[in-house]
Order: structure tokens, then C-alpha cells, then sequence
């Protein structure tokens, strides 16, 4: 399956009272990778082809090591699993000076029509294009 990668510099906002990166700031980290993952292959969140979105249902993060501010970050972005109207987007961040793995997680996506208000199957054209390479 394509896989893309994609950086992400840590700033002060990111930053928690502990002095690393804040736990919800890896959603954040996933979602930036994911958006260029998308756009690589020429959709958006909102537009995976006729009007077609993209929603998370669900969000699972594995950390591994502390990040700390101006880290700058690498993640790896694939589709790792197709099951019927469902979809896994699967993410490994590494710290670049390292090469250490500091967190991995996935979204668990579906297809969604805002106009009608449901969810929909997944664009044939889109899983052409996360299925080459």
C-alpha cells in the first residue's frame, strides 16, 4: 500500500507542564501527516471524490519515548487495513536527529456524505490509488 511520509516541528504549544510534548498532540501530529498523505494522492478530509469526506471513529495512540520542543518529527502515513465500509490509517513518528520511534497509532476511518448524512461506501478510485505501490 502507498505510504507517505511527512515532518512535523515541535513548537512551544505543543509543549505541557512536564516540559515534553503534550498526550494529545500526537492526534495533531497524525492528523498534519494525514492531510498531506490525502493530498499526495490528489483528495482532501472533505473531498475523496464526489463530495465524499472522510470521519474518524476512532483514535489509538501507542507511545513510546518523550518529544521534546523544536523535535522535529517524521511520520509515515499508510492505509493498513480495508475491512467493507471501514478503513485503518496506521502512523509511525520518529524523531529525525534519532531515528528513534516515539509514538504509533491509528484512526479508524469511515466514508461520509455530509449532504445526505451518512456514511457511504469508499470511492473505488480512492482505493485504486492507496492500493498501487
Amino acid at each position: 500500500m502507498k505510504k507517505t511520509l511527512s515532518e512535523y516541528q515541535v513548537r512551544i504549544g505543543d509543549i505541557n507542564y512536564g516540559g515534553h510534548m503534550g498526550n494529545d498532540k500526537a492526534l495533531q501530529v497524525f492528523h498534519d501527516a494525514r492531510i498531506i498523505f490525502l493530498k499526495d494522492l490528489g483528495y482532501t478530509e472533505l473531498n475523496l471524490g464526489n463530495d465524499i469526506a472522510v470521519i474518524i471513529v476512532e483514535a489509538n495512540v501507542k507511545y513510546k519515548r518523550e518529544v521534546f520542543l523544536h523535535d522535529i518529527l517524521e511520520t509515515a502515513v499508510w492505509v493498513s487495513k480495508i475491512d467493507g465500509l471501514k478503513w485503518i490509517v496506521s502512523y509511525d513518528t520518529k524523531r529525525e536527529k534519532d531515528g528513534k520511534i516515539v509514538f504509533t497509532g491509528s484512526t479508524l476511518m469511515l466514508c461520509y456524505d455530509y449532504h445526505r448524512k451518512k456514511i457511504v461506501r469508499i470511492p473505488e478510485d480512492f482505493l485504486e490509488k492507496i492500493s498501487s505501490n
